[in-house]
């Protein structure tokens, strides 16, 4: 991927591989110290990514819905203020 690409969701939405999902994800995953609801919202996001990846990727199956649960578990467990 050539340093100028800018990564965003859309490339995520078109992953078709664990391996590939890995790459995207990792590129948009945000600062430690970002608020909360960033930080939630990238976890529930990415475990969506892995879980339909799963259906896609069968040789990576049981690996990726490990990742979708990790994910979603991460992003469950960050608490955020409601406004």
């Amino acid at each position: 991927m050539p340093a100028a690409e800018v990564v965003h969701w859309g490339m995520a939405d078109q992953v078709t591989t664990l391996s590939e999902a890995h790459d995207v994800l990792s590129k948009l995953l945000p600062n430690p110290k970002s608020k909360p609801q960033v930080l939630k919202d990238y976890y529930l996001r990415s475990a969506e990514v892995y879980a339909r990846v799963a259906e896609i990727d069968r040789a990576h199956h049981h690996e990726a819905l490990y990742w979708a649960n990790r994910e979603r578990e991460k992003g469950e467990a960050i608490k955020t203020r409601k406004s």
